[in-house]
């Protein structure tokens, strides 16, 4: 089976800063990262010849978003003289970036996007729009991520889960593409499907800058003209019409982090040193300092090119902002091991030690399992605490550091205006150096191209490898679907709250030494030294199930207070590690459900958080509210998501997760339709009503049919 649609691959996960402050980092990081992820690396590139219509753009190129902004999207198609505008899914949920370059773009889960990889149409319920008029300016010194991280307490506070946002007004000719990015890629965090600015003179000035041809411009300007898809805000502007409005002057933006666990907590710098202490009473929830581990991964090889140009690099060098490599690292959990002397000193004595990143991710665990308190902020910011060496510090107040001379020294002191930043990027970040870096990108690199690959078209299974396994989804599947599947009886494999993220489900980052992954990988003689991360280890299910709620920050109500992946396995009152309690309701022969608040499974688009609980047996997941993503990822793994209706939760309907539930769905799949009331009934005499939310007739089919991935099997066969 090939791709029926165009599939672009950028490897960018696998790279983790074990080499830090060196500049030999970036080589030394790629080395190990081939090192481990070998296997994984010769099935990618197998696939990259093995399949039609797929680029694979190799480890070391950069991060999927900016790669596709300054590379692969083409605002309009030309297919064969036929023009049509651009438009993507991809297996992040930070694929929404796309959407400041004008293209309409959202995260899907791997699960439905390797359905429309084969030809399937994607459905959804059409979504209300939200119209977010931008007025006004910047003021001195303020960034984009400032700006960004205002927008989406704002979007969060508002309500826009499952609606999409367009950014409209005067005020927009007065943000740059890049800071366009900034908003559109946070649309996860502030819950829209996507956060949409439409194609102006600045997105074809951008278009230019990053190399696209002039003839390809001009088409791109002259369609979308014809079509009334461009905006040119030196005309006056019709009103426009939205679903509901929000208004933002940006001369009232200041300067700001997000945290210390979700990045929707905006927290002013002026307020951070309160917010931090205060932290510290709710534990659970010019030179750089020695115990600061510092790291710098770009998005793109072009990053390096004008950082060098403008003579930056050479000063974030020496304050230990050596580049480590060209992918995610801090943000998906990469970010590597601490100084041991640092670790020890974190565990022995209780510290809440806190991490400041640029990223856009800051949940609990993820960073790292010994960062409790994790803020965003802008790039700027971070090497300010950096510098600092604490979050413990008012910045209007206190002094950053003491200077060679002995002076104290500021953040004012350091902190560049406007427009000394604009001088500089309009001196240093140059066409040229966008043209020759993607010329070569697909060319690869040495340790890339000698990589072997089969000439096989089918791929040839190693029963023994640990990182790439057979998948079980088609075992026993035969072309009659199975129809509906009564849940009865079902006992409660975890009872959760609130803002159960899709990290504390399947989580990216390492494999702690005492988990049934670290035991399944020791079983086989892997070392701990090269247990990797379970993001590296994404290609094997049987590591991929085990590690299925191994976040060791998982606050289960079943565990009263205990923080920690564990659970009780209800029947005997045993406290178990969630896959051996799911493994142990399998093999008696128990159906389980999952109790959940609301915002279930926000943040990545993993399709793992739902390949995982279908692994271990879970049938629904009966929550207050769910993630747009994720929700849909269940539904493609014939997962049943039900809400409890308003005002309602386990809570207030007095449910324990002591109970077995009977959820009693019709056995004709012909009477469930999307969104009906279900029935939910337990042991004890309590029955509640349940909305079903599978919100189409398309999702409805991929569970009549066991799943996504059977009903296309089904279709094409």
């Amino acid at each position: 089976m090939n791709d029926m649609v165009p599939v672009d691959l950028v490897v960018d996960h696998s790279v983790q800063v074990d080499v830090a402050r060196s500049e030999n980092a970036v080589q030394a990081n790629m080395e190990l990262e081939f090192s481990r992820n070998k296997e994984r690396f010769g099935f990618l590139k197998w696939g990259s010849t093995a399949f039609n219509n797929m680029l694979v753009v190799p480890p070391g190129s950069g991060i999927v978003h900016q790669v596709n902004l300054e590379y692969l999207a083409r605002v309009v198609f030309n297919n064969g003289g036929i023009l049509y505008p651009d438009s993507v899914v991809g297996t992040d949920s930070h694929t929404t970036m796309i959407d400041g370059l004008g293209v309409a773009g959202w995260g899907v889960g791997g699960i439905e996007a390797e359905a429309t990889m084969l030809g399937q149409p994607m459905s959804m319920v059409l979504p209300a729009v939200v119209g977010f008029k931008l007025s006004g300016k910047l003021r001195n010194g303020v960034t984009a991520t400032d700006l960004v991280l205002t927008v989406t307490q704002m979007l969060r506070k508002h309500g826009v889960v499952g609606k999409f946002v367009e950014f409209y007004g005067g005020g927009m000719g007065e943000l740059s593409l890049a800071d366009r990015a900034t908003i559109a890629n946070m649309a996860p965090e502030y819950g829209a499907t996507m956060g949409f600015f439409p194609v102006d003179a600045k997105t074809l000035d951008y278009l230019k800058l990053t190399g696209r041809s002039d003839e390809t411009v001009a088409m791109i300007e002259t369609y979308l003209r014809a079509n009334n898809m461009f905006v040119d805000y030196k005309q006056v502007q019709a009103e426009r019409v939205y679903s509901s409005y929000l208004e933002l002057d940006l001369d009232e933006v200041e300067p700001c982090l997000s945290g210390p666990k979700r990045p929707h907590d905006r927290v002013t710098l002026k307020n951070m040193k309160s917010d931090w202490l205060s932290c510290l009473d709710n534990k659970v929830g010019f030179k750089v300092k020695p115990w600061i581990k510092t790291s710098l991964a770009p998005g793109s090889g072009v990053v390096k090119k004008y950082l060098d140009k403008s003579g930056l690099q050479k000063y974030l060098n020496q304050l230990g902002f050596n580049i480590v490599g060209y992918g995610c690292t801090t943000c998906i959990g990469n970010s590597g091991d601490l100084d041991e002397s640092v670790a020890a000193a974190i565990t022995d004595n209780d510290v809440v030690a806190a991490a400041v990143l640029s990223g856009n991710r800051n949940f609990e665990g993820r960073v790292h399992a010994l960062t409790r308190a994790n803020y965003l902020a802008s790039p700027p910011l971070v090497v300010a605490y950096a510098l600092a060496g604490t979050v413990n510090i008012d910045f209007e107040k206190e002094p950053v550091g003491i200077s060679k001379d002995g002076k104290e020294v500021y953040f004012r002191d350091i902190w560049p205006t406007t427009d000394e930043i604009a001088e500089v990027v309009k001196a240093s970040v140059l066409p040229d150096m966008f043209k020759g870096t993607y010329e070569a990108i697909t060319k690869g690199n040495p340790m890339w191209n000698e990589l072997p690959v089969s000439a096989s078209t089918l791929y040839p299974w190693d029963p023994k490898s640990t990182y790439i396994h057979e998948p079980p989804y088609f075992k026993d599947m035969t072309m009659t679907p199975p129809g509906a599947r009564p849940v009865k009886d079902a006992y409660c494999l975890l009872n959760f709250g609130d803002s159960i993220t899709t990290d504390h489900i399947s989580p990216a980052g390492s494999i702690h030494p005492d988990s049934p992954a670290a035991k399944y990988l020791k079983e086989r003689n892997v070392e701990r030294k090269d247990f990797n991360s379970y993001g590296s280890r994404r290609g094997n299910d049987e590591i991929m199930a085990r590690g299925t709620f191994a976040n060791i920050r998982i606050v289960n109500k079943f565990l009263k207070g205990e923080v920690g992946p564990q659970t009780i396995h209800v029947p005997s009152g045993e406290k178990l590690a969630v896959f051996d309690a799911a493994m142990k309701y399998k093999n008696e022969g128990h159906d389980t459900i999952i109790l959940a608040g609301a915002e279930y499974g926000s943040g990545s688009s993993r399709d793992w958080a739902a390949k995982g609980p279908m692994l271990q047996g879970v049938k629904a997941v009966i929550a207050k509210s769910f993630e747009r993503i994720h929700r849909s990822n269940l539904a493609g793994m014939g997962i049943v998501p039900l809400c409890f209706k308003a005002g309602e939760d386990a809570d207030t309907l007095g449910l324990t997760g002591h109970e077995r539930y009977t959820i009693q769905l019709p056995t004709d799949v012909n009477e469930i339709k999307p969104g009906q009331d279900v029935t939910v009934t337990t042991d004890n005499g309590k029955s509640f009503t349940c909305t079903l939310r599978f919100d189409t007739e398309v999702e409805l089919a991929y569970y009549t049919h066991g799943g996504i991935l059977p009903y296309v099997i089904r279709k094409i066969a």
